[in-house]
């Protein structure tokens, strides 16, 4: 096996090692010698190739955000139909991603709801892909409805922001994150959405 080839597998079990106990743990309470003992891994090859905990944690963090955005990009480019079935595709796709990958639930709720603060710009710019495709999705729904003519694009989409951010900061605070947490605010922020497009008025009776 070549040089090249044993680097690449001997990162990879450490990652694997990392995203576990980082998952199990959380960042705060996660330990490099767990994570070594785990994975069978000597902390002389772990800080080979992470020079500490935190770039560690990062690295884990990056391949969540980038692994979710991948499965979205793959699964959702035929997707057709009308705003509500695309929007059904979008939330879909995303807990079945999560439903595979339960470890990268809990490294993407922490990394969203209570980040280590010396660690948050370094989040903020691993999730900057995601948050474009994220809005790409959306401006792309608003492009199928007729929007009031006194609300743009944009602020529509600054508005389901800032809705998320509203529920996101209800599950702050509540510890390490859970599967049955993060599927409830995958299913809040799919309403929050749907209530910003259609409204609360029941369309056959707004007359009344």
């Amino acid at each position: 096996m070549k040089r090249e080839e044993k680097n690449q597998i001997s990162r990879q079990r450490i990652l694997e090692s990392a995203a576990k106990e980082f998952a199990e743990k959380g960042y705060g309470l996660s330990s490099i010698n767990v994570i070594c003992a785990e994975g069978d891994i000597s902390k002389g090859i772990l800080y080979h190739y992470f020079k500490d905990k935190d770039e560690l944690y990062l690295t884990c963090v990056q391949a969540c955000f980038d692994g979710l955005t991948a499965a979205l990009k793959a699964a959702l480019p035929d997707s057709v139909g009308d705003i509500q079935t695309r929007m059904d595709q979008y939330f879909a796709v995303r807990w079945a991603y999560f439903d595979q990958h339960p470890d990268q639930l809990r490294l993407f709720c922490e990394a969203l709801l209570s980040a280590p603060p010396h660690l948050r710009p370094a989040i903020a710019e691993a999730r900057l892909e995601f948050d474009r495709y994220n809005m790409e999705i959306l401006d792309t729904l608003l492009g199928q409805i007729q929007l009031r003519p006194d609300f743009t694009r944009e602020e529509v989409i600054d508005l389901f922001r800032q809705a998320q951010d509203f529920i996101n900061a209800q599950y702050a605070g509540k510890g390490q994150a859970d599967p049955a947490d993060g599927k409830e605010r995958e299913q809040l922020c799919q309403r929050a959405l749907a209530i910003l497009l259609y409204g609360v008025v029941d369309a056959e009776r707004k007359g009344l």
